[in-house]
This record gives structure tokens, C-alpha cells and sequence, in this order.
């Protein structure tokens, strides 16, 4: 018989031993291979490419970004400081209004100025502040020259330190 007459599964099994050695022993071989080969780093030219584009545009985009974000400020101050100045506007206006009316005008006269129409009496009330201010006045001496009054002010200003 010849090898070529014997179907291919009726190997002997010393044939089928050697033939799994061997495709043991390779299989042991590829595997003690890959463990020696060194890893092979994440960092792949593609992905050291993708970073740098990455990278290149937070560089390029972040000065704008900034200034933008820094100008809607701006124009947020803007808009509020326009709204303060027509509220302010719009209280001149209100005040201007009222100073044209004479009837507040002599008011403030009244109040303020101590103005009195023809033929009324003023009178005015000192409260007990008053006649201490008067007595402080006469004793800086109003009969001492300009000069004389000046040393004593600093003299004065001196000795509250």
C-alpha cells in the first residue's frame, strides 16, 4: 500500500501525535515570541498627529474665545451703565420739572434760606450745639490778626494727633 491509496484520516497515531507536537510546539513558539517582542505603544502616529491638530486648535481658538467672552462683558457693563443713565436722565428730568414750579421754588426758599414774604416774622431755634459753637468762636480770639488765628489752628490741629 501507498500512501496516496490510505484515506487522510486513518493516520496512525503516531503520525497524529507528531503532527499536534508540532502544532504545539509552534503554537508555543508564536506565543513565546509576543512576549519578548515589546509592546507596541497606544501612541500611534495617527493618534500623535490627531493630538497635535487637537492641541494646535484649543492653542489657535482660546485667545478669541477669550476675548469674546470678555467683550460680552463689556457690553453687558455697557447696557447696564446706559440703563443707570437713563434712570438718572429721567430723574433730572422729574427735578427740572419741579424747579419750574414756582410754588417749589418758594418752598426751598423757605426751608433752606430762611426767606420770608413781606410782613411775616422769622424766627429761628437754637438747639444746645449752638451756643458752644458761639463761645469756640469768640475764644479764638477775633481780635487777634489773621496770622495770630492761623498759628492757633495749627497749633490746635497739633495737639489732636
Amino acid at each position: 500500500m501507498k500512501g496516496s491509496d490510505v484515506p487522510a484520516d486513518r493516520f496512525s497515531t503516531a503520525t497524529r501525535l507528531r503532527v499536534l507536537g508540532e502544532n504545539a510546539a509552534a503554537r508555543v513558539y508564536r506565543a513565546r515570541t509576543r512576549a519578548r517582542r515589546p509592546r507596541r505603544g497606544r501612541l500611534t502616529g495617527r493618534a500623535a498627529l490627531l493630538a497635535l491638530v487637537v492641541c494646535s486648535l484649543v492653542v489657535a481658538l482660546a485667545y478669541p474665545i477669550r476675548q469674546f467672552v470678555s467683550q460680552r462683558s463689556d457690553i453687558a457693563d455697557q447696557r447696564r451703565q446706559a440703563e443707570q443713565t437713563r434712570e438718572d436722565v429721567e430723574r433730572l428730568r422729574d427735578r427740572k420739572a419741579r424747579l419750574e414750579d414756582p410754588a417749589y421754588i418758594e418752598r426751598l426758599a423757605r426751608e433752606h434760606l430762611h426767606y420770608l414774604r413781606p410782613g411775616e416774622t422769622g424766627y429761628s431755634m437754637l438747639g444746645p450745639d449752638a451756643e458752644e459753637a458761639e463761645r469756640s468762636a469768640d475764644d479764638r480770639g477775633g481780635d487777634q490778626p489773621w496770622y495770630g488765628n492761623l498759628w492757633d489752628e495749627v497749633d490746635t490741629a497739633d495737639s489732636h494727633r
